[in-house]
């Protein structure tokens, strides 16, 4: 058995990109999603075409996003990879179309260090390898030499097989080495111990109730001295407590997700969501910090 922490206070960090420094713990920042992709599990197609992916991405910051996570390869359940090149032809023209449009800093989504590169080229300042760098540190590599932040997140295996291979007794123990080894290749290639973010991963490769005790036990990942990102948004965990809701009717259920895991430590929350989320978020903050509330100008 296990206890929930509740509230938990969050340390902050101060995380350096290459056109501004970000500060995580003080709020929770909100990370909009942008998939440029036929096939991912929420969204697949419908930001497929360069236009309409721009226009999600503006309208993501208009409605409260802090950074814009950018992909163009599904790591749904069964995904199969997407070569390089693939990639880049769904993402790059997305991101010139951004270049001096986006105020926000750009994420992109890839644990192809091609990809990286190119994103990094084009103005992305955050790496998001849902692998954890388990293939090799070359996309580390690219982030020390481009001065990127790296967010490394724990999967076991891969989108084909995570949901079935055996899963793990002890999810918590599995997830702090796996993160653990995660940082160690990424120190080895000497990215700084400030630009690195870690993601538990919801959803990759857990049975949903690990998913949800990841959650209730996030506060224990604050040992590892890394600001948090967690990423719930629509997912089929949520779905098994909501009757099997589809993922675009899992809204309030990822809300009450989100909350959770602020309150218990993490400093960015992925969705899909922002509208709605950003408001979960500042919410939630205030229960956090009830004192802030007063520092709040009136509604004029």
């Amino acid at each position: 058995m296990f206890n929930a922490s509740v509230a938990f206070p969050r340390k902050t960090f101060r995380l350096p990109l290459p056109s501004r420094t970000l500060t995580l713990g003080k709020r929770t920042l909100v990370m909009g999603v942008v998939n440029v992709t036929p096939d991912s599990f929420s969204d697949g197609g419908l930001f497929l075409d360069t236009r309409s992916a721009v226009s999600r991405a503006l309208q993501s910051e208009k409605d409260g996003a802090d950074i814009l996570d950018i992909g163009g390869e599904s790591t749904r359940p069964g995904a199969d990879a997407v070569p390089a090149a693939d990639q880049l032809a769904r993402v790059l023209p997305v991101l010139e179309k951004l270049r001096g449009k986006l105020r926000i800093p750009i994420s992109i989504d890839t644990s192809s260090a091609e990809v990286a590169e190119a994103a990094a080229k084009a103005g992305a300042e955050i790496l998001n390898d849902v692998t954890g760098l388990r293939a090799g540190s070359r996309l580390a590599e690219v982030a020390r030499r481009r001065k990127l932040a790296l967010i490394l997140m724990h999967m076991r295996g891969d989108p084909r097989t995570m949901q079935k291979r055996p899963f793990p007794r002890d999810v918590m123990g599995e997830v702090i080495s796996g993160l653990r080894r995660s940082v160690a290749v990424a120190q080895r290639v000497g990215v700084a111990p400030n630009k690195i973010i870690l993601d538990p991963g919801i959803g990759f490769g857990k049975t949903y109730a690990q998913n949800y005790e990841l959650i209730a036990r996030l506060h224990e990942f604050a040992r590892l001295g890394f600001p948090l990102l967690v990423g719930t948004s629509r997912k089929k965990f949520i779905a098994r407590v909501l009757d099997g809701r589809p993922a675009t009717e899992r809204v309030f259920g990822t809300a009450a997700t989100v909350a959770a895991c602020i309150l218990n430590g993490a400093h960015i929350v992925r969705v899909h969501d922002v509208a709605e989320m950003a408001q979960v978020a500042r919410v939630t903050d205030a229960v956090l910090s009830p004192r802030s509330v007063a520092r709040i100008p009136k509604p004029t």
